[in-house]
């Protein structure tokens, strides 16, 4: 925490040049009672002498001034706050090797599931697209922050939604890239802060090259998170025979490593929502310095509140 204004803090001398008094008072008063040898006039006088609860106003008026000094002082702290038209491409893969049910139910359905999730943590400021890619790669859900139309394109992703087998890894980031650019009317000649979050468990077949993608990516300044799941063993069955589709990062670690996004490997559902979760605390967020004075004085003046109601309670009488 910084100070605007850090000469004004002087003034909670003064704060505790009140309490000090307010000490003295209260023991010259005891003094005073003391000397006051009738003692059955005094009880008649102030027979019901509240403890403690007296010096609650006081206490709670004297926290409140302390509050208002350092409001008044101009608080400033960094605060994480979601950043401007954020836009989040998700690129999720649709090729039948995502039918291998090494990861429960199966690879597809556990990436959507993910996805899923992964959007609900996201703020409802951010712009958030679907990707589907196979052999070829297409805009499922344009960017925006219609949350409903993005589940229903989660929903309806399924194998061979592209209509074109393989896996196009290269396509698909370069399909995002177009619907970043796309955003809104500013987007051409200032493009949105955005990120790329891509699933896929095998390396590319088909497609323009991935790094030569990732080297677009990395011009317009939009990181690629990518995530590999599946496991080493995975299979899936054709015509009643098994065919292995182990599961193959190595592409996916050098586009993110290339774009600055980060590679993780999900072996399981829970992995995999572990993954996303970790990317929902990093994308589409700035830290800025902000004035936070506002949260002092607000707090001071519930206490101020607070002493009033107390002594007017206790008292019929204001601080």
């Amino acid at each position: 925490m910084t100070w605007e204004s850090p000469g004004r803090l002087w003034l909670l001398l003064g704060v505790v040049a009140v309490g000090v008094a307010y000490v003295l008072m209260q023991r010259r008063r005891s003094r005073y009672a003391v000397r006051f040898t009738n003692l059955r006039l005094l009880d008649r006088v102030a027979p019901n002498r509240p403890a403690w609860r007296r010096h609650v106003p006081a206490s709670l008026f004297l926290a409140m001034l302390a509050l208002l000094v350092v409001g008044f002082a101009r608080p400033h702290d960094d605060v994480r706050v979601p950043r401007e038209r954020a836009t989040v491409m998700v690129a999720v893969d649709v090729s039948t090797s995502m039918l291998a049910t090494d990861v429960e139910p199966d690879r597809l359905a556990a990436a959507k599931l993910a996805a899923r999730r992964f959007v609900d943590g996201l703020p409802k400021e951010f712009n958030v697209g679907l990707v589907a890619f196979a052999g070829s790669a297409a805009v499922f859900v344009p960017p925006g922050t219609d949350r409903k139309a993005l589940h229903n394109g989660i929903r309806r992703l399924a194998e061979g939604t592209t209509g074109v087998q393989g896996t196009a890894i290269g396509e698909a980031i370069n399909t995002s890239l177009q619907a970043v650019k796309t955003l809104d009317a500013r987007a051409a000649k200032d493009p949105p802060p955005a990120r790329i979050v891509l699933l896929s468990d095998g390396a590319n077949t088909s497609g323009r090259d991935p790094l030569a993608a990732a080297a677009d990516a990395v011009a317009v300044k939009v990181p690629v998170h990518t995530i590999s799941f599946g496991t080493p063993t995975g299979s899936v069955d054709r015509g009643g025979r098994p065919i292995r589709v182990p599961v193959d990062g190595q592409t996916l670690k050098s586009v993110a490593e290339e774009t600055g996004g980060g590679y993780h490997e999900a072996g399981t559902s829970a992995e995999l929502r572990a993954v996303y979760e970790d990317i929902g605390t990093s994308v589409g967020y700035r830290t800025e310095r902000q004035d936070i004075s506002a949260r002092f004085i607000g707090l001071g003046l519930l206490l101020a509140m607070a002493a009033a109601t107390g002594s007017m309670a206790w008292f019929s009488r204001l601080p």
